[in-house]
C-alpha cells in the first residue's frame, strides 16, 4: 500500500508540478510584454503568442537552474513526494491570489517558500541548505533588482540624451528595438522560470528513488515543462501586464527598449550562474529605473504594494505548503485527497471572484487607477492611448 501511495504522489506531484508551470505562465508573462504592450510595440495577443513561443525555447536551452532546485537547495534524503506536493500546492495558491489582485509578485519566490516551508515543517531546518537558500535565492533576490533599476535608469537618461523621443522616426527606431528586446526577455524568463519546475520534478523523481541523485532533468520532464509554461503565457497574465506596464510609470518606447534590455542581461547572466533568480523582481526594478532614468514620477504607491507583496511571499507560501505538508504527511491518502479538494476550491474561488471585474486584451491598457504626479517630461497622452 506504501508503494501505491508513492506512485500516485510521484503522478500527483508530477500533474501538480506542470499546473504550477502554466500559473507561472501566465502570471509572469508580463515580465516579456508588459512595456511592449504598453507602448504599443505588440498588440496584446500578438505579445503573448511571441512571448510563449519564446518561453518553450528558453526552457529548452539549459539546465543550470534545474539542477540548482533538484540537488542543491535541500537535503534529498529528507524530502518526500509528499513534501513537493505540498510545496507546490503553497505555491500555486500564492501565485493566483497575486494573481487575482494584479501584483507581480515572484512566482520562483512561490515555489521555493512553499517548498521550503513543507520541508520545514516535516523534515525540520536541517532539511533545507540554508546556505544554498541565502547565496542562490535570498542575494539575488536583494541584489538582481537593483542592479536592473539602476542600469535601466542610466540606460534611459542616455536614450533621451541621444534621441528626440517625440520625433517620429525616434519613435519608430525605438519601437522597433523594443520588439526585439521583448523577445529577448521572453527568452531569458524561459531560461530562468521554465527551469525551475524541471528541477521540482527531478526532485520528486529523485526523492521516491526512480531517478539518482545529482543527475539533471530527462528529456521528457524538458519538454513538459517547456510546453507548459508555453500554454501559460499564452493565456495572458492580463493583470499583471496592465499594474506593470501602466501602474508603475507612464512608459514611453525609450523607457520600454532600455528596461527591457537591463531585464535580458541580469536574467540571462544569473540563469548561466545557476541562480533562482526572481524574473518579476528583475523586471519590476527595471521599469521603476526606467522612470527614474527619465525623471518621471512613479507611482510609489503602487510600488509600495509590490514591495509589501514581495516580503511576503516567502513566509506566506510557506506557511501554506508547511500546512499542507502536515495533512499530507500525516492523513496518508486521505490527507492527499483533502489537499486536492483545497488546492481545487480555493483556485476555484479565486477564479470566480477574477470574473468579476476582468480584464483582458481589450482593457489591459486602460490606466492605472492611481495617478502618477506631474513630471519634467510627462507623457504622451496620445501614445498612451495607443
Amino acid at each position: 500500500m506504501a508503494v501505491s501511495l508513492t506512485v500516485v504522489l510521484v503522478v500527483v506531484v508530477v500533474v501538480t508540478a506542470l499546473v504550477f508551470d502554466f500559473t507561472n505562465g501566465f502570471h509572469d508573462s508580463a515580465n516579456a510584454m508588459a512595456t511592449s504592450v504598453a507602448t504599443g510595440a505588440f498588440k496584446p495577443r500578438t505579445a503573448v503568442l511571441i512571448a510563449a513561443v519564446l518561453n518553450v525555447v528558453g526552457a529548452l536551452m539549459s539546465t543550470e537552474v534545474a539542477k540548482t532546485i533538484s540537488n542543491g537547495l535541500f537535503d534529498e534524503h529528507l524530502v518526500t513526494p509528499a513534501i513537493v506536493f505540498a510545496g507546490l500546492a503553497g505555491a500555486i495558491l500564492w501565485n493566483l491570489l497575486t494573481w487575482l489582485f494584479g501584483m507581480p509578485s515572484s512566482s520562483s519566490h512561490a515555489l521555493f517558500g512553499g517548498l521550503i516551508g513543507a520541508v520545514v515543517f516535516t523534515a525540520g531546518v536541517h532539511g533545507v541548505k540554508v546556505a544554498a537558500v541565502l547565496s542562490k535565492i535570498l542575494l539575488p533576490a536583494v541584489i538582481a533588482p537593483v542592479v536592473a533599476a539602476l542600469a535601466a535608469a542610466i540606460a534611459t537618461w542616455f536614450a533621451y540624451r541621444i534621441s528626440n523621443p517625440k520625433d517620429t522616426y525616434s519613435q519608430n527606431v525605438f519601437r522597433n528595438g523594443q520588439r526585439i528586446s521583448a523577445a529577448l526577455v521572453a527568452l531569458a524568463h524561459g531560461t530562468s522560470d521554465g527551469q525551475k519546475t524541471m528541477g521540482v520534478i527531478t526532485l520528486v523523481l529523485i526523492a521516491a528513488g526512480v531517478q539518482a541523485g545529482g543527475t539533471g532533468p530527462q528529456w521528457w520532464v524538458v519538454i513538459a515543462a517547456g510546453l507548459a509554461i508555453g500554454l501559460g503565457t499564452y493565456s495572458g497574465g492580463w493583470r499583471i501586464m496592465r499594474t506593470l506596464g501602466r501602474g508603475v510609470t507612464d512608459i514611453e518606447t525609450p523607457q520600454g527598449f532600455a528596461a527591457e534590455m537591463s531585464s535580458t542581461a541580469a536574467i540571462l547572466a544569473s540563469s548561466h550562474l545557476g541562480f533562482a533568480l526572481s524574473t518579476t523582481h528583475v523586471t519590476t526594478g527595471s521599469v521603476i529605473g526606467s522612470g527614474l532614468g527619465r525623471r518621471t514620477a512613479v507611482r510609489w504607491a503602487v510600488v509600495g504594494k509590490m514591495a509589501v507583496a514581495w516580503l511576503i511571499t516567502l513566509p506566506g507560501a510557506g506557511l501554506v505548503g508547511g500546512v499542507a505538508a502536515i495533512v499530507v504527511s500525516q492523513g496518508g491518502f486521505a490527507g492527499l485527497i483533502i489537499t486536492l479538494v483545497a488546492l481545487t476550491g480555493g483556485a476555484g474561488f479565486i477564479f470566480h471572484r477574477a470574473s468579476k471585474t476582468k480584464v483582458d486584451a481589450d482593457n489591459v491598457n486602460d490606466h492605472h487607477k492611481v495617478a502618477v504626479i506631474p513630471s519634467s517630461a510627462p507623457a504622451n497622452p496620445a501614445k498612451a492611448a495607443a
